[in-house]
Order: C-alpha cells, then structure tokens, then sequence
C-alpha cells in the first residue's frame, strides 16, 4: 500500500477529529463532569435547572464579549478593550435614558455605535498601519475608560420605564421550573439578553464553519502568509474581525446594562480577561488558527461554572475564585501545548512522506 492512501486512510478516520473539534470536545466533557460533580456533591442547588439557567442569565453579556474575543483570536490578534467599551455603552445608555430623555430603541442604536466605532478605528490600526493589537486596543481600553468617567462619574441606577419594563421581562420555560422553600412551584425563566447570546453563537457557528469568511479567519490566523499566497485579502479579514468584535462589544455592552440595570465607571472591570479565559478554555488558540464559538460557549459556562461551586463550597473569598480559574487555565494551555506539538509532528511526518515518495520517483525514473 502506497503512503499516499495510508495517509488518506488516515485522514478518513480522523477526518472530524481536528485540533478545533478535539478542543472544543475536551471543554464540553470538562463542562459536563464538573456539573455532575456538582450535582453529585452539592445537590441542593444543582439539581435545579434554574441554577444552570441563572449561569446564562449573569454570563449573557460574557459570552456575546468572548464570542467576539475568538473571533479576533483566531485571527491571531487580541482586543483587550471589550471591559471598557462594555463600561461605556452602559453608562452613555443609562445617561441617555435616565437624564436625557431617550427611549430603548435610541439606546440600543447609541451601543452599536460605539461598539461600531471601537472596531472601526482598532480595527484600521491593526489591519492596515500594521501597529500591534496589544497596543492598539490597550489604548482603546484606557479611552473607553476615561470616556466612561466624562459620560458621567457618579453610579446611579435607570428609573426609564420603558427600558425596566425591558429588563425586567422573563422568558418562561415550560416544565422545567422547581419547588421552593414554601412549597410554591416556581417557573424556570431566562432573561432576554440570554436569547440575544445564544442567537450570536449560532450566527457565528453558520459564519465560521460554512461560509468563505469564515474559513477565511483560520486561514489568516494559521499561516498569513500561505493566506496571502491563496489569495486571501489579509487586511481585509483582519479587519472584520476587530469591527465585528467592537460590534459584539456594543451588542454585550447593552445585554449588560440589561443585566445590571444601571450605568457606573466601575462597571465590566476585568471583563476583557475574562473574556480571554473563556475563549482559551473554550480551546481558541493564542497563535491563531483555531478556535470555536460552542467551545467559547462552554469555556464561558465553566468559568460561570467554577466561580459558583467554589462560592457554594463557603470560598466566598476572592482569591480562591482567582486561584481555581489560574489552574483551569494553566490546564488548557498545557492541552494546547501539546496539541501545537501534535499538529507539528503531523506537518513534519507529512513533509518526511513527500520526500520520501519524490525520492521514490525519481529513483525509478533512474532505473
């Protein structure tokens, strides 16, 4: 048997089984038995299914901000400006609302453009004056920051009626709901700012995985020079990407004032963070190239998901959750390493097999 159909023997077996989808498995088991352990260990609160619920309802805007952080990642770059500008859309909402006499639907415009011109500026910085991202979006962060502070210094919450209306709406689900403490049935409901998530996941799952733009982004962030070579327009792609996440940023930034209700200076401090640890655990790799937005979703729920059981354990303490999410990262890193190591050895014996049968040839040829 040739090596040509070893390989692709191979490659039929292993067809589904990518760095990408070995990832994004391991995060979804990792999700998985540290729920059951949970529910295992701590079946009081656990084995309702509004705790998993109310895990949505906190990380609505996390996960609409880390799914724009994979985006950019894959790609090969980072925006470490989505805390801030997340701080911003709330406050300039909540001023719009509360004191200037706005409605919803002019709130909801003012957070898409800002997220809209977060990405538009960061983005051309980036993608055509070549300046490096890190730097770009640090100084996005401190501006959004400081705007943060000009818009208004003082937290308050938002009396609009027609935006508490707004948050204080429950999308109810049926059959799911649990018995509390009084012996009342209660309804399982999540918020809106959850359907709004999940609704971008499943539009950049589409993206990513079935169109040319999406392939697009793993192209660049695996080999921008191969891209270039297949005729991929790098800075164009590049681009998209940081837009798409400041449009994400401006979408989360609203799903967060939803959430909180209010507008304040400190608000979505260290979201940009959490962010990354989230795409990281979700098995998006810092080098680029690979990544997966229901990998970010579960790496977000297992953020969620650490933070509560470490809260429901009695370490209520913040160096604890601190502590527990270190580990988890320097776990997936550690994974990561070894599937960099995984896909080099693989590029190496793929070389060492060309050789081989060019040299094949040409001997034969020779006889």
């Amino acid at each position: 048997m040739s090596t040509k159909a070893i390989s692709g023997r191979r490659k039929g077996l292993l067809g589904n089984m990518t760095d990408t989808n070995l990832l994004t498995s391991i995060t979804v088991a990792v999700f998985i038995v540290m729920y059951v352990c949970a529910v295992a260990f701590l079946q009081e609160g656990f084995l309702k299914p509004q705790t998993l619920f109310n895990l949505l309802n906190a990380n609505a805007a996390l996960i609409i901000l880390s799914c724009g952080m994979t985006l950019v990642m894959i790609t090969g770059g980072i925006d470490i400006s989505v805390g801030g500008v997340t701080a911003l859309v709330s406050m300039s909402c909540a001023v719009l609302l509360d004191k200037q006499g706005g409605d919803v639907i002019g709130a909801i415009f003012l957070a898409i453009g800002i997220g809209l011109a977060f990405g538009l500026v960061q983005g051309f910085l980036v993608a055509y004056l070549e300046i490096q991202p890190f730097i770009v979006t640090l100084a996005g962060m401190f501006f959004a920051r400081g705007m943060t502070t000009i818009v208004n210094k003082d937290p308050f919450n938002v009396a609009n009626e027609g935006f508490v209306g707004l948050k204080e709406t429950r999308l109810i689900i049926p059959l799911l709901g649990s018995v509390n403490k009084k012996g009342n049935y209660v309804d399982a409901y999540v918020e809106i700012g959850v359907v709004v998530a999940l609704l971008i996941v499943a539009i950049l799952f589409v993206v990513l995985k079935w169109t040319k733009t999406g392939r697009n982004f793993y192209a660049v962030g695996g080999n921008r020079q191969s891209a270039l070579m297949l005729g991929i327009n790098v800075k164009r792609t590049t681009f998209m990407s940081y837009v798409i996440c400041g449009l994400l940023a401006g979408i989360g930034g609203f799903v967060y004032f939803m959430h909180v209700g209010s507008g304040s200076p400190s608000h979505a401090t260290g979201a940009e963070m959490n962010a990354i640890a989230s795409s990281i655990i979700g098995g998006t790799m810092l080098t680029g190239g690979v990544g997966n937005i229901i990998g970010t979703l579960f790496g977000t729920m297992s953020l969620a998901l650490i933070q509560t059981i470490v809260s429901s354990v009695g370490l209520d303490q913040a160096w604890w959750t601190g502590i527990t999410i270190a580990a988890m990262l320097c776990i997936f890193l550690v994974v990561q390493s070894v599937i960099i190591s995984r896909r080099k050895k693989k590029n190496n014996s793929s070389k060492e097999s060309e050789v081989k049968e060019s040299t094949n040839a040409a001997d034969g040829k020779d006889k």
